[in-house]
């Protein structure tokens, strides 16, 4: 079966050495603006597997670039590990290439305060009750074309978005009548020794972490100022860690998809010299995403402070500890309320002696192979565009132990307040 990978980051890195374990990919085509990042891991990969790579360069930002190269590959399925703005592109350059489309991340605009765009944002705002930059409303409404077109849109088979909502789905399956509570938490214990980095694409995570909070209740939004909510907790292979409420967008598509649910919140954790380093690139405006002159030319000041930083690929060598990342389920089985959390610990070093890559990547990066394999496969086989919690998750589940990313079930799991 012959798949194209776009982008070739930390994540997709993972993704592809993943990829290449899984015998139903017997071609996979590399793609990249940068080709020689593609070169590189190809010739790392050629005597480690049996399938056959190729690499190319594309523009992910252009249309007719994917769609030459996809007609000229052919492939069955695309996996895009590119940039988030990037999506909505590559989706309908799928689309008319006839290839089914997978990703990690939902939508987001690079430009926020493109005219055309922020009416469309500030009129979801106001209907949906919350002011993040990215929401699935942009992709969901190519359902109707994936479905005409014979074709699978898989979104968001990440961690966070994915795997937790896997998770999600298969704690309703076998565990309980119906869910009323989840709290998603995203624990990563790993020290890289830098003074600031992120572990995945500045751009994006800056932009996620110093928005406004916000979680589902009740059925409706309620929206939180950014770091507004903060609980200790104690997660297992990393000790206590302050976590704090944030916005996902795995929130909006679990109240949408899991029935009988009261609350949705996602928690993550920060270091304080992390929260004070951002706050202060805040408030001198290095977080901006729309220009600014400097020195007789335009500059996006995010853009310019990514490239300042270590680049999240970078990190591995240097990074130890570990992540836990999981879900606390409180909900209903035979009348009888219960509880039970469902959790992953990944070990910073172990996934940098498998993949090169730092379990940030490695816990997105498997996913992603794993959701685009239940599509190839036939597995998840169904025209449109859906998320992850949508179909069976038993063979994810059993991927997800066969290809590192081993799964823990606690039944009297200590709950957050």
């Amino acid at each position: 079966m012959k798949l194209m990978v776009i982008g070739c980051g930390g994540v997709a890195t993972v993704a592809i050495y993943k990829c290449c374990e899984n015998p139903i990919f017997t071609e996979i085509l590399l793609a990249s603006r940068t080709v020689s990042k593609c070169d590189a891991l190809a010739a790392k990969l050629k005597d480690k597997t049996n399938a056959k790579i190729t690499t190319a360069t594309v523009d992910a930002d252009s249309k007719e670039s994917l769609v030459k190269l996809m007609k000229e590959f052919g492939p069955h399925t695309v996996l895009n590990v590119a940039l988030p703005y990037q999506d909505l592109t590559i989706m309908d350059a799928c689309l008319e290439a006839g290839a089914n489309y997978i990703d990690t991340a939902n939508y987001e605009a690079e430009d926020t305060e493109d005219p055309e765009w922020r009416a469309i944002y500030e009129k979801r705002c106001k209907e949906k009750g919350f002011t993040a930059y990215f929401d699935y409303s942009w992709q969901w409404a190519y359902d109707e074309k994936f479905k005409a077109a014979g074709l699978t849109a898989l979104l968001g088979t990440g961690f966070d978005p994915g795997v937790t909502q896997v998770y999600s789905a298969y704690a309703l399956k076998h565990y309980f009548d119906e869910i009323n509570y989840i709290d998603i938490l995203d624990c990563n214990g790993g020290d890289h020794g830098y003074p600031f980095a992120t572990n995945f694409n500045p751009e994006i995570n800056l932009r996620e972490v110093s928005a406004n909070g916000s979680y589902w209740e009740d059925g409706h939004w309620v929206e939180t100022k950014p770091m507004e909510i903060k609980r200790v907790f104690n997660f297992e292979g990393v000790g206590d860690k302050d976590m704090y409420l944030l916005h996902h967008e795995e929130i909006e598509s679990l109240a949408k998809n899991i029935p009988g649910i009261k609350r949705i919140r996602f928690f993550m954790t920060f270091g304080q010299s992390y929260l004070t380093h951002m706050k202060c690139l805040e408030n001198v405006g290095m977080l901006r995403t729309d220009p600014v002159m400097f020195e007789g030319r335009e500059i996006v000041p995010i853009k310019f402070l990514k490239a300042l930083l270590p680049d999240p690929a970078s990190l591995g060598p240097r990074t130890v500890g570990k992540t836990n990342i999981g879900c606390i389920f409180t909900g209903k089985k035979d009348g009888k309320e219960k509880s039970i959390y469902i959790y992953n610990v990944c070990d910073h070093q172990e996934c940098f002696k498998e993949t090169g890559a730092q379990a940030i990547s490695y816990t997105t990066g498997v996913p992603a192979m794993i959701g685009t394999a239940m599509v190839a496969s036939g597995t998840w086989n169904k025209p449109g565009v859906f998320n992850v919690e949508e179909f069976d998750p038993d063979p994810y589940m059993e991927a997800l132990n066969k290809y590192g990313l081993p799964w823990v079930v606690d039944e009297n799991p200590t709950l957050v307040d």
